[in-house]
């Protein structure tokens, strides 16, 4: 059996009204999965970079690389594996500190993940982390026992290094 994992693909794009939703109709009609889909523009005003999370394995990528290059819309679709680029992820998360203590506690662990905090309320306090899903998992891991209120994250975003 073939070995399922998660690929990173980043997919150049026309920067055009309805593309992401074709590209995410393909996965659908396919039946794969998206974990997350990051879109932005890139130095060129007309062409757009997608970054798509998705798990399976090789012949599933092929696949879906096969299908999005046969969309008008897709200029180029390169699967990014883990050593040979740059991925993060953006995550904010509201935390439940409702006395000093805890707002020190966050505070401290903000510090050694070299994170931000954004917000500071009577009852929370919001931390703006920048990492790879593994970092930002453990932040998560270390302030859940305080009580998460909310997160917000952007999903993986990549670049090929060099």
């Amino acid at each position: 059996m073939a070995e399922e994992r998660s690929h990173v693909l980043s997919v150049l794009v026309e920067h055009k009204p309805g593309v992401m939703q074709r590209i995410a109709s393909l996965f659908a009609r396919r039946k794969f999965n998206i974990e997350s889909i990051t879109v932005g523009v890139t130095d060129h005003p007309d062409i757009a970079r997608m970054t798509i999370v998705t798990r399976g394995d090789e012949k599933i990528l092929e696949q879906i690389t096969k299908q999005m290059n046969k969309l008008v819309n897709v200029i180029k679709v390169s699967d990014l594996e883990k050593d040979n680029c740059v991925r993060r992820e953006l995550c904010i998360v509201k935390v439940n500190t409702p006395d000093e203590k805890h707002k020190t506690q966050v505070i401290q662990y903000a510090n050694v993940f070299r994170a931000n905090i954004v917000d500071v309320s009577p009852k929370t306090t919001a931390v703006e982390l920048t990492g790879d899903t593994s970092k930002i998992n453990a932040f998560l891991s270390m302030v859940r026992g305080m009580g998460i209120k909310e997160i917000a994250r952007t999903g993986v975003t990549a670049i090929q290094r060099g």
